[in-house]
């Protein structure tokens, strides 16, 4: 007992003896700490210190507070919102003809171009007091993901000047002068904005750019001015070849220290007039199965006075960190929502598709090999409005969370392409014959577009969910690099020293704590709810602490070379990723009442959350560089080895029956879906097929119950429809009900052919 005590004492001594603490421990961990520090460029530095951390770094520290989550204000429209939704969204899906847009026209045709512009489609994100109409988030999530459902080409169209740009670089960097002339000119339509960041040898590595500007003087409407020559190369740039205004990105050069005496600026952003000499657009690209602008833009030696730089001149070379902040919060919101429409349509159209499609007598969705593929829809069609939601409502907090809208962005858009392809595969021959009935190809072809724009998705799971969520949403990480890359080693040495100290704490409690949960399976951690929910929010809350662990192990012993071992940490993001789904289906499901519609719903997605998690851990400590301690972790947070699995067979068959009855969860997981109700629209068509065969169910009953009784001779449908009304078992009324509905079935699951191609 008593060596015991003096080892306790020792240490003691040496942690909180700040001399000795010093010299044992602080000063050896600094000088390692430094020579594995990852070399970090300007322009990730910037990144760095861009938006804000917010339920991201709770869950990446192990203790979420889950009931500050559940206490978040219920994300609400506006009435002013709703009303535009209900009357200029609706009359503008209204003009919409896709097929004709894609196939043939290439374009939205001038009058939808008008009415965009005149109704303020392209100003949601410009305040009021310049003639916006300063929506929320939800409300651009919302309209986007409507649109999107009827048109992929129109929504573009409409995201792209309320997303990255100039609206919304203005509105947060411009000067008063630039904001008065130019914000009113977006809002109205009189200017239609592009923004040029992406090149040829540019695309995720935006920081990396070759475009480059030099600071001179020239002649300029006839007076020497201070300005800058520009030549860039752009591509990919949505709405280039139509826009009247050019946001360019580029790296600036000062070598004459005109604006002072650094010779790089770095990264700068300037507007510029599409009709300014010199200035190249016009160009077409054309994405694949879509018809929305895009196209490049080129200038050689194109000189602009200083002041059109956005901000002006004092914003020389600040570029990168007003587009790293303003993408962290655009990325929250576009993207996603176009994930959301492949769910909200996905799920509305497989439903009553798999109703009204019969294979063997029976509608498709009765069989088990297309419930499980319904399951995936509706399960993850549940969570990608829990994420949209979640997300949005944090921006409409003024959060810019990086990490969550780069979680967002990824996951939906990824989530979007596998609802899609299920909802491909129950429609089959539908689905793959294109036409003016066809309300999936178009989207189906268009989604992976999605997928590779403001970041893509590789890169962004790979080097951006984890890279920067390491280090922004680690309690101390960030205070350490800040005290290493001090140029006065004692300050640095300090400052370090006492952000160690807690470090280490926070290590030890992590690692005993990870334990604890791991031994007694999590079920000893509180929860804020009782219920179906309880046991997830303990099993969150323990994967929490067992990322906090990992994470905090992975960086000290890899250090600068887990930023290289991507495979490696996109796993640790792929943890923090469902951790934050997770924690939005959660907050949905109590948003809407924890109602027991959604019991099948909540679990699958949470359960699927839960797999996820455990295989991404599992990779993780399989692939470990050191494999002792692989082991070692694998342990500590699975001591009794992973044993989450796939969402049950048994709620496949519940989640088809919400999707194939008419109800409000139904509702609620499809209002975004656009259902047209002109005689001819193909949604409009399913929808109503869908609900006459519900209003024929008993009619349907009772010729099942004749041909068995032997009253009606077995045949095709319509055969036993027309014997059972002949023999009286249906009414007069009731058959031509019946027929009705059957010629409404097959109008539903007819498909496109032509004369002639």
């Amino acid at each position: 007992m008593g060596i015991l005590i003096v080892i306790i004492s020792c240490l003691l001594i040496v942690l909180f003896y700040s001399p000795i603490r010093r010299q044992w421990i602080s000063e050896p961990v600094f000088k390692y700490f430094k020579s594995i520090l990852p070399p970090l460029s300007a322009t990730e530095q910037e990144a760095m210190n861009a938006g804000t951390v917010w339920w991201d770094g709770e869950l990446f520290r192990g203790k979420p507070d889950w009931q500050a989550l559940l206490n978040m204000p219920k994300p609400k429209l506006t009435e002013q919102e709703q009303a535009f939704i209900d009357n200029q969204v609706a009359t503008l899906l209204a003009m919409t003809d896709d097929y004709k847009i894609v196939q043939q026209d290439k374009d939205l045709p001038e009058e939808i171009w008008q009415y965009l512009k005149q109704e303020g489609f392209f100003s949601l994100i410009i305040g009021k007091e310049y003639g916006g109409l300063a929506f929320s988030a939800l409300a651009n999530s919302t309209i986007v993901s409507i649109i999107a459902s009827r048109s992929l080409s129109l929504a573009v169209t409409v995201m792209v000047p309320n997303s990255l740009g100039p609206g919304e670089l203005l509105s947060h960097y411009g000067t008063q002068e630039q904001k008065s002339y130019w914000l009113p000119r977006l809002a109205d339509g009189r200017e239609v904005p592009c923004f040029a960041l992406t090149g040829p040898e540019s695309g995720s590595d935006a920081g990396s750019i070759p475009d480059k500007g030099i600071v001179c003087e020239q002649m300029f409407e006839g007076e020497m001015t201070l300005g800058i020559s520009l030549t860039w190369d752009k591509r990919y740039i949505t709405l280039a070849p139509v826009a009247s205004v050019l946001g360019l990105a580029f790296k600036l050069h000062d070598p004459d220290a005109l604006l002072g005496q650094q010779s790089d600026l770095g990264i700068t952003c300037a507007l510029i007039p599409t009709s300014h000499p010199g200035v190249i657009i016009g160009r077409r690209h054309l994405p694949m199965g879509l018809a929305f602008q895009n196209g490049t833009t080129q200038g050689k030696d194109v000189f602009i006075p200083i002041d059109w730089i956005i901000g002006g001149q004092s914003y020389a070379g600040k570029g990168w960190r007003m587009l790293v902040e303003c993408l962290s919060a655009g990325r929250g919101i576009s993207l996603p929502a176009l994930g959301a429409a492949c769910g909200h349509l996905g799920t509305r159209m497989t439903g009553a598709y798999a109703l009204v499609r019969k294979q063997f007598g029976l509608s498709v969705g009765k069989f088990e090999g297309v419930q499980d593929a319904m399951a995936r829809i509706g399960g993850l069609t549940y969570q990608l409005e829990a994420t949209r939601r979640l997300t949005t409502a944090a921006l409409d907090l003024g959060e810019k969370p990086a990490i969550v809208t780069a979680i967002t962005k990824y996951h939906m858009t990824e989530m979007g392409r596998t609802v899609l392809n299920d909802v491909m595969d129950i429609h089959a021959g539908k689905a793959i014959q294109m036409g003016p009935t066809n309300y999936l190809g178009q989207m189906y072809l268009g989604i992976p577009i999605a997928i590779t724009v403001e970041g893509a998705n590789i890169l962004t799971r790979s080097l951006m969910i984890f890279g920067q969520g390491a280090t922004r949403c680690h309690p101390y990480v960030l205070q350490e690099l800040e005290a290493a890359a001090n140029p006065n080693a004692a300050e640095g040495l300090d400052a370090f020293d006492q952000v160690l100290l807690k470090h280490l704490g926070y290590a030890s409690s992590n690692i005993f704590t990870s334990l604890a949960y791991g031994l007694t399976a999590g079920r000893l951690i509180s929860a804020p709810t009782h219920g179906v929910s309880a046991p997830y929010y303990r099993q969150l809350t323990r994967m929490s602490r067992g990322l906090a662990v990992c994470a905090d192990i992975a960086m000290l012993v890899l250090g600068g070379n887990l930023k290289r071992r991507e495979m490696l940490s996109a796993r640790l993001g792929d943890v923090l990723s469902q951790l934050y789904m997770a924690s939005a289906t959660l907050k949905f499901f109590q948003d809407r009442g924890c109602p027991e519609s959604d019991y099948a719903f909540l679990r699958y997605a949470l359960d699927n959350n839960l797999y996820q998690i455990g295989q991404a851990f599992e990779g993780f400590f399989a692939n470990f560089s050191n494999p002792v301690i692989g082991q070692v972790l694998k342990r500590l947070v699975f001591p009794w080895g992973m044993y989450y699995t796939q969402p049950k067979d048994s709620l496949a068959a519940d989640i088809c029956q919400v999707m194939m009855q008419p109800g409000e969860l139904r509702d609620a997981l499809t209002h975004l879906c656009y259902i047209g109700d002109k005689e001819q629209d193909p949604t409009g068509i399913i929808e109503r097929s869908f609900d006459a065969m519900h209003q024929c169910v008993n009619i349907e009953q009772l010729i099942v119950a004749a041909v068995q009784a032997g009253e009606v001779v077995k045949g095709s449908a319509s055969e036993m429809a027309a014997s059972a009304a002949k023999q009286g078992v249906i009414s007069q009324e009731q058959y031509h009900q019946w027929q009705s509905m059957d010629t409404l079935r097959k109008q539903a699951i007819a498909v496109d052919d032509f004369a002639s191609l």
